[in-house]
């Protein structure tokens, strides 16, 4: 049995997986590993790259560079021209991210899952002062992204961003294992709410859509392309900011510093595409949600 097959059936402990990835000191871990990842030195990047394609998937075979000044650089990679394809089918709108279907369905009232059994509401998640109605009684799907996949995120649709609020908070792990074990565990971790409105024609048109990406452990830094702000632990800055960013489908919206959660939510009429479910792998670009009128 080769090491790193012994040290993955060890993790494969959730009693140990979960007390190694959050009752650990969260968010000092975090902010020691956002310093010690940005370090420009050929050999902490090349060490800390070889390490970390040894404990996971890590391909950079679509990586639009091939060499990184520092473990965040590759982190935070571009992909090369042409290696993902945007569903174009004016009904579909697409993944926003490479990710992993987790919990998804109908959105009941307010109340949406996370795991079997763990409701939260989007109340919990967007704050009580929002305008809900948009997305009662819609859809909803978590996508979660593990450490080695492209990390940035993508517009699912032509849309409009017309506002940003940021939400300060901690940094538990979002795998399986915890979404099992902590309450309202999205609703506790650093997040933003992008509020967009999709630009389409027919009933589509003016439908409105959110995406949260969510932080966690060692991730807790999140870039908005179309602002000049970096959300992180340490941000003093306004908490609802207004946008007016026009992005086309599949255009670039921002990047975790490492990789998180996207949570979509949708009004209703739209619900996932079909043959997608819980487990399923997605590229960003791939059909996601339809629109069913």
């Amino acid at each position: 049995m080769t090491i790193r097959k012994q040290i993955h059936d060890i993790l494969a402990n959730e009693d140990l997986n979960f007390l190694l990835t959050n009752r650990l000191p969260r968010r000092w871990l975090t902010q020691m590993v956002g310093r010690l990842s940005k370090q420009e030195n050929p050999l902490v990047a090349k060490a800390s790259i070889a390490i970390w394609k040894f404990f996971s998937a890590l391909d950079l075979s679509e990586a639009k560079q091939q060499h990184f000044k520092s473990m965040h650089d590759c982190f935070t990679r571009e992909l090369k021209e042409g290696a993902r394809t945007i569903d174009q089918d004016p009904q579909v709108m697409s993944s926003p991210v490479d990710g992993i279907i987790g919990a998804q369905g109908p959105i009941e009232g307010t109340k949406v899952f996370q795991a079997k059994g763990f409701p939260y509401t989007l109340e919990d998640l967007l704050g009580s002062q929002e305008n809900l109605e948009p997305w009662r009684n819609g859809s909803f799907v978590t996508l979660r992204l593990t450490s080695s996949m492209y990390h940035r995120f993508h517009a699912p649709y032509d849309c409009r961003v017309d506002k940003v609020r940021y939400f300060s908070g901690d940094t538990w792990n979002v795998n399986p294992i915890a979404l099992k074990r902590v309450e309202k565990l999205f609703c506790k971790n650093e997040r933003a709410f992008i509020s967009t409105t999709l630009k389409g024609s027919g009933s589509i048109n003016g439908q409105r859509i959110a995406l949260v990406p969510v932080a966690a452990i060692l991730v807790a830094s999140i870039r908005l392309r179309f602002l000049d702000v970096l959300f992180h632990m340490g941000y003093k800055g306004a908490k609802t900011i207004a946008c007016d960013a026009t992005l086309a489908k599949g255009q670039e919206m921002g990047w975790f510093q490492h990789g998180s959660t996207v949570i979509v939510l949708a009004p209703a009429g739209f619900s996932l595409c079909e043959g997608l479910a819980q487990g399923t792998q997605l590229r960003m670009g791939d059909a996601l949600m339809r629109w069913r009128d």
